[in-house]
């Protein structure tokens, strides 16, 4: 199913404005460290590559009505390239669901000038910086929070459906919702995959539906918890949702 001819161009607009931005962000010590000590000891397999080593932007185009939600970019992965999902074996997963599923113009992403084009569809996380073991602590996820609510506010006119991988995006994106201006019931909604909620405008607007869906890590893929059918699924699932 394919959404439309939205192209990544680097997003649009007030969007293109933002994810500048967010590449300029130092505000986690933490993380400002560790992305920029991977790009220089950098693995084997990519000596001689020039790592990004910045905050990863969003990917895909100013309108789209689909959003697929992560965690953050992969050490080796979106730090290396500077492109979200790019370059890791998670986003291998990823990119072949969504091309399976006709939101993608290729099945696997290489590098951010690759030519790849997302239909309808961007892709983002509510931490932009690759954070040791994968895991960014609480405070980091709190700083990280007005990139992905603004994110939001921009997208909010055509955004139709969110796709949110792992518990973390969940717990995450819950609390950039309602600053975005949806309501989120109470008790807040739990994560699992294959759940969903709509979420009402606060202005009237159009509803947005959440979807949660296990995380493409390697650990979820090679275990089978999540399998090519099951995000293939959600994502079309999503899609329709997106376009009614």
């Amino acid at each position: 199913m394919v959404l439309g001819d939205g192209v990544h161009d680097g997003a649009g607009g007030d969007l293109h404005t933002l994810d500048a931005e967010i590449t300029r962000c130092r505000a986690c010590p933490r993380l400002v460290a560790w992305r920029e000590e991977v790009g220089r000891v950098k693995r084997a397999a990519f000596a001689d590559e020039e790592y990004w080593a910045r905050p990863v932007p969003g990917f895909g185009p100013g309108d789209a009505r689909l959003l697929v939600l992560g965690l953050a970019p992969a050490a080796h992965g979106g730090n290396r390239t500077g492109r979200m999902f790019t370059g890791d074996r998670a986003g291998d997963v990823l990119f072949r669901a969504l091309y399976d599923v006709g939101l993608a113009s290729a099945p696997r992403a290489h590098t951010a000038d690759d030519g790849l084009r997302l239909y309808g569809t961007r892709l983002t996380s509510p931490v932009h910086c690759a954070p040791p073991a994968n895991k960014p602590t609480p405070l980091e996820r709190d700083t990280c929070r007005h990139w992905l609510v603004e994110e939001l506010a921009l997208l909010r006119p055509t955004l139709r459906a969110v796709v949110v991988l792992g518990a973390f995006g969940w717990q995450a994106a819950l609390p950039a919702f309602t600053a975005a201006a949806w309501t989120v019931p109470r008790p807040r909604p739990a994560f699992g995959h294959g759940a969903r909620v709509r979420l009402a405008a606060r202005d009237g607007g159009k509803p947005l539906d959440v979807f949660g869906c296990y995380h493409v890590s390697q650990r979820n893929t090679f275990t089978g918890r999540l399998t090519p059918e099951m995000l293939r699924g959600v994502l079309r699932e999503a899609a329709g949702v997106s376009v009614g």
